[in-house]
């Protein structure tokens, strides 16, 4: 089968979108580093909707690979050119898709092959905005203190290798470093990770890099930069072969990377962009005053139910969410959790109706053309985890408020941790703390009762931090832990409905 590319635009089967635009006009404005599905099915297709609504053709994407060369080696062949497909199910539940091409992406870089490429397209005076998808553990920080993690072998060797770092954080400060040499002007630093104030927590990792390479630096980028909260929310599972056979089908040419999405599409973000922006509202993006109560209720609703969804659907070998969400049992506690304990923690935004959206969410998390995976989910949970649960928890707690859903979350992480479901299969456990975490999760078996294991997985200071001092807390965990171990998911979830 031919490969998707520039010259098979004209071949495309009608219904499939395509860019609009004269390509060959378009001029590189936005630096992404981290250039993963989720940028693609959301950041890139806001881009593309503005393109398509602007006569501004100054906002083509440089994509930056910070590990592996997969995204580039897929799309290169193809002119940066790839498919969106929007996935749901018709009226008598079968799976659908619509697909889009999108243009926008003009050139991918992978850092490790030429870090000075990535620097200097940093630093160039057509870049206007360096936005970043690199998932909670990119940003080096300390879980607990949420500053800069200084210790992390990344920082110490780019704090010293000004020419060819390796992590985000070193990029863009050294990349700015360059722009400053050069006599241009900052640009807007976006981050659209699960972040709380992601803007605040970007803008005070990178003056804190900076400030170690010197004061002048960290004033420079004070002065001319800006760092804009916002809140993303599409769901984006992970591409399979099968997605791939299908798009091709669809498509007439093979697609050697399409991007999976839901058709609910979600941005929130602070209009602070010094060099100017697309038109991201023809895309879906609302500019709002201050994004900070919109983070809060997609962390805590939407990534704090999937979260939940993820470690009791992984154990109980339910492989997808809405396999998960399928179970009344699982349902009914993904509606208590967030009716009863996340809701009355979330700030008022105008115009939101909480239950209204609390429904549709679980709506969302029943689509089965997406295939959602819990164990994709489940990854990286000592990052996850804080952002996702444990605001939720300080809050009620602090209010002398139970926790007994998030209670049980937490128990499921904990039961997760054994690198084994209910039925015996084995998984690696995916996170940057997976030593330490094992170790814990042995610690949890050999605990002498349910409390001592309770205490010894809350006492995991990395990720909990002092919440181990709340008696409340501790009696949920343990109770949670219990009946995890000793009953299972499907029992322990029936008896909770009981209760």
């Amino acid at each position: 089968m031919n490969r998707l590319n520039a010259a098979a635009l004209d071949t495309l089967p009608q219904g499939v979108e395509q860019p609009r635009y004269d390509r060959s006009t378009l001029q590189p404005g936005i630096v992404h580093l981290g250039i993963g599905a989720f940028m693609r099915a959301h950041l890139a297709v806001a881009t593309e909707a503005a393109l398509h609504n602007q006569p501004d053709q100054r906002w083509g994407i440089v994509g930056v690979s910070l590990r592996q060369p997969d995204t580039r080696d897929a799309l290169a062949p193809q002119d940066g050119l790839y498919s969106v497909a929007v996935c749901d199910a018709d009226a008598a539940g079968q799976a659908r898709q619509h697909l889009q091409v999108v243009g926008c992406i003009v050139r991918v870089l992978v850092a490790p092959e030429n870090p000075s490429a990535v620097l200097q397209v940093i630093a160039a005076a057509t870049t206007r905005i360096v936005s970043l998808t690199i998932t909670e553990k990119g940003y080096h920080r300390d879980l607990v203190t949420g500053t800069l993690n200084q210790a992390h072998p990344d920082v110490l060797y780019d704090l010293t290798h000004p020419n060819a770092p390796c992590s985000a954080i070193g990029f863009v400060v050294h990349g700015l470093a360059l722009r400053r040499a050069a006599g241009l002007g900052g640009v807007a630093l976006l981050s659209l990770d699960n972040l709380p104030a992601n803007g605040h927590t970007l803008h005070a990792l990178v003056l804190k890099f900076a400030e170690q390479l010197g004061p002048s630096l960290a004033q420079w980028i004070q002065q001319t930069c800006s760092f804009p909260n916002s809140m993303v929310d599409r769901i984006v599972p992970r591409t399979t072969d099968a997605d791939r056979q299908r798009v091709a089908a669809q498509l007439g040419v093979a697609d050697a990377w399409p991007v999976m999405a839901e058709p609910f599409f979600d941005w929130a973000v602070e209009d602070q962009f010094v060099a100017g922006r697309p038109a991201w509202d023809r895309g879906g993006a609302r500019f709002v005053e201050a994004a900070e109560p919109y983070e809060t209720l997609k962390l805590r609703m939407v990534n704090g139910a999937h979260s939940t969804l993820a470690y009791l659907g992984a154990m109980a070998g339910w492989a997808t969410v809405d396999q998960a969400i399928g179970q009344p049992t699982m349902r009914r506690f993904v509606e208590g959790l967030m009716r009863d304990e996340i809701a009355p923690t979330l700030p008022a935004l105008p115009g939101l109706d909480l239950t209204d959206y609390a429904a549709s969410l679980l709506t969302r998390f029943a689509n089965p053309a997406l295939a959602h995976h819990t164990q994709q989910i489940a990854m990286d949970g000592s990052q996850k985890l804080p952002q996702r649960w444990l605001g939720t928890v300080g809050d009620r707690l602090a209010a002398g408020q139970g926790v007994r859903h998030l209670g049980l979350a937490i128990a499921a992480w904990g039961h997760y941790l054994r690198r084994r479901d209910e039925h015996g299969h084995h998984y690696p456990l995916e996170d940057p703390l997976a030593a330490e975490l094992v170790a814990l999760a042995a610690r949890l078996e050999t605990a002498t009762n349910a409390k001592a294991r309770a205490l010894a997985l809350l006492g995991f200071a990395p990720v909990f931090g002092d919440l181990q001092g709340s008696e409340a807390l501790v009696d949920s965990v343990a109770s949670g832990l219990d009946a995890l171990r000793d009953l299972g998911v499907t029992a322990t979830l029936k008896r909770f409905d009981e209760v």
